[in-house]
């Protein structure tokens, strides 16, 4: 997960034909250096990110809360990770989004070595860290919703004292 947030690499995630982070009806940020992408999304679906620099795009989705565009998905697709929910204990509390909390629900974890567990307790502890002491967190920082979360409890996981 770690190397998938830092770009890279995308994630490996096995989905087994599973789409739920597609019909959830999840805004996709894209950043000003995916030409690629951008060039094949309908600009209407487009619009400035609120919050991020000037050129960073949020891509929408259509009446059914569907997106569509997996040959040329933005990093944030590609780096998606439905696993990031039961590894750090962040519940998704989305109603759009059921389908995932569902088949997040599905993921178990085995440990192969003791570091291994140390490092799941601390993304966990990171979790309950930051929603116990958002007051504590720089203006800006105070994730809006569970996948922002989930994200910033693995992020900052190396860097809260275990309890």
């Amino acid at each position: 997960m770690q190397r998938a947030l830092g770009g890279g690499s995308g994630s490996d995630v096995p989905c087994d034909g599973c789409t739920a982070c597609c019909t959830s009806s999840q805004f996709v940020d894209i950043g000003p250096d995916e030409a690629e992408t951008l060039a094949r999304i309908p600009a209407a679906l487009l619009f400035p990110a609120p919050r991020l620099p000037r050129g960073n795009v949020l891509m929408g989705y259509d009446e059914n809360g569907h997106c569509s565009i997996y040959e040329h998905r933005p990093r944030t697709c590609r780096t998606y990770e439905c696993r990031i929910f039961p590894a750090s204990g962040v519940e998704i509390d989305d109603a759009d989004q059921v389908a995932i909390a569902r088949r997040a629900r599905r993921w178990r974890f085995d440990h192969d070595a003791a570091d291994d567990q140390v490092r799941h307790d601390a993304v966990r502890a990171a979790a309950t860290f930051v929603r116990e002491h958002r007051e504590l967190l720089p203006g800006g920082v105070a994730p809006p919703n569970a996948t922002q979360h989930a994200v910033l409890a693995v992020r900052l996981h190396d860097r809260i004292p275990a309890a």
